[in-house]
């Protein structure tokens, strides 16, 4: 056996896990759709009715979060990139995303437009991971204020043992993939350190980095905030921001496609759990993702086909 072919092994029996895995978060999602369908339907009724002046301040954040993204993906990146490509490659990284789970659309299409920048493939990595660093401070942080803000939100009390036993698998299986690929990867850490450190040598670098992630963020919430006014879910805004921050954290943790799914149920569970009517929690559900997703996708898929053309990616 050659050495391409022990390398070629595992990755296969790592994508055939996390192919299964997805299939089935993918294949729960539907039996859940199913089983609770009226909801749905009603859901989808109210959200035809609702508010539009409030809809369209969603629609505006949600396409806000895109030059956010160029920000932020700037700040990670010591050289100046195109700003128009950039915001485009934000787009369409944003609809590849939905296509493959766990972000690697998203990142890969980002991957390929650093590299068409002129950065080594080593370096495009590494900031693409001091992004993701950042983002995740950013989210950590927020849900810490807003825990403080709203106490007793984001008690465990509501949930089912169901669910609470998918948590421990997800981050079971994620220990278990991360202690197998630690031999291959422990240099990772120590480059995107170096990375972190040089991005914070320029100042407005860095203000770039963690005003792009902050930004993207608190307007993903606002879009869902918005949504929930246009459909007179009776939640504050800032505990809907909470339970969105806690949900899309808890959904991350589940490799599906865009969150399809995993991010669906999680935010339903977290709205019907503080009380909120079923149907108006599916109905601000709905409007969330058809403008964060379902509406972007089809452009985004065609700036995608530009780019590709273009030779930006």
């Amino acid at each position: 056996m050659t050495s391409e072919q022990i390398t070629v092994a595992p990755a296969r029996r790592r994508a055939h896990w996390h192919t299964a895995l997805t299939l089935a978060v993918l294949v729960t999602a539907v039996c859940l759709a199913r089983r609770h369908w009226p909801v749905l339907e009603t859901g989808a009724l109210r959200l035809a009715v609702a508010d539009h002046g409030w809809l369209l301040v969603a629609a505006t954040a949600a396409a806000a979060t895109w030059a956010c993204a160029a920000l932020a993906q700037q700040g990670a990146v010591l050289r100046p990139l195109p700003s128009r490509r950039l915001v485009a490659a934000q787009f369409a990284a944003s609809a590849a995303g939905q296509l493959l789970p766990a972000g690697l659309g998203a990142g890969a299409v980002n991957l390929r437009f650093l590299m068409r920048c002129g950065l080594p493939a080593g370096r495009s990595a590494t900031a693409l991971a001091v992004k993701a660093t950042a983002c995740g401070v950013v989210r950590g942080a927020l849900i810490a204020v807003l825990a403080a803000a709203c106490p007793g939100t984001l008690g465990l009390a509501h949930l089912s043992a169901g669910w609470i036993a998918l948590a421990v698998a997800a981050i079971g299986l994620i220990v278990l993939l991360g202690g197998a690929l630690w031999p291959r990867w422990r240099r990772a850490p120590a480059l995107v350190l170096a990375d972190i450190r040089a991005v914070h040598a320029r100042p407005h670098r860095a203000a770039a980095l963690w005003g792009g992630s902050l930004g993207f963020a608190v307007l993903h919430a606002l879009v869902l905030i918005a949504v929930t006014r246009a459909v007179d879910l009776p939640l504050a805004p800032v505990r809907v921001a909470l339970l969105y921050f806690a949900a899309s954290s808890a959904a991350a943790l589940l490799p599906t496609p865009g969150g399809l799914g995993s991010l669906d149920a999680a935010l339903a569970l977290a709205f019907t759990a503080t009380g909120a009517p079923a149907a108006a929690a599916a109905s601000a559900v709905l409007g969330y993702r058809l403008l964060t997703v379902w509406l972007p996708l089809v452009p985004g898929l065609v700036v995608l086909g530009v780019l590709i053309r273009r030779k930006a990616l």
